[in-house]
């Protein structure tokens, strides 16, 4: 029987083109995520995503992606399989749903939507626990103001017990990161008070 693959979610900006630091970054980030032996999942199009897919297609790894037909585009030359969906917002919690750990790499309004979603589904029990990461110090100030509401007073939520996002200098810290956590997951789920419903219930 063959074994369930272990799916990381990539999201960053569509605006990186190849010969930027960005996409090179991404592609860097797809052959450590492919090398830790992982399946890399993005939006499917340009930029930090073609960069992702193409990085870890070119180190033997598989690549997903999720698209949307609001956006018209379909997924770049470097995905193995695209999963079409019709909406924006179908599209976000199919990328939320197939992660089982997720990287942010510096991005606009869609990448921050993306950032919050996780982070606020991982803060409320919405979903298993998962491991979240941020690439780079892009983010950074974002998230230090956030979390000086989320622990500025008592809380059941998860932030409180502890940090949610780790942040990575380089795409194999990010890599690092994820394969200390994903093979450590289930070991480390424990209950919380009053459990919340979750949309994502582990597999």
């Amino acid at each position: 029987m063959k074994a369930k693959e272990t799916i990381v979610t990539v999201f960053g900006s569509s605006r990186p083109r190849e010969g930027d630091a960005e996409y090179a970054a991404a592609r860097a980030l797809g052959a450590q995520i492919a090398t830790k032996g992982f399946a890399v999942c993005s939006g499917g199009y340009g930029g930090v995503m073609e960069g992702v897919s193409r990085g870890a297609k070119e180190a033997g790894g598989r690549t997903l992606a999720v698209t949307a037909k609001f956006f018209r585009a379909r997924a770049n030359r470097w995905v193995n399989e695209e999963i079409r969906v019709n909406t924006w917002q179908e599209r976000l919690f199919e990328l939320v749903k197939r992660g089982h750990g997720y990287v942010v790499c510096r991005g606009g309004t869609g990448t921050l939507v993306e950032l919050a979603v996780v982070w606020e589904m991982l803060n409320k029990g919405a979903m298993a626990k998962k491991p979240l990461v941020v690439l780079g110090n892009f983010w950074q100030p974002v998230i230090e103001r956030v979390r000086e509401v989320e622990l500025g007073h008592k809380s059941r939520w998860g932030e409180q017990a502890e940090p949610l996002i780790g942040f990575a200098e380089s795409p194999e810290d990010a890599a690092a990161y994820l394969a200390a956590r994903l093979g450590a997951l289930p070991a480390k789920r424990r209950a919380r008070p009053t459990p919340e419903p979750s949309l994502f219930p582990p597999e």
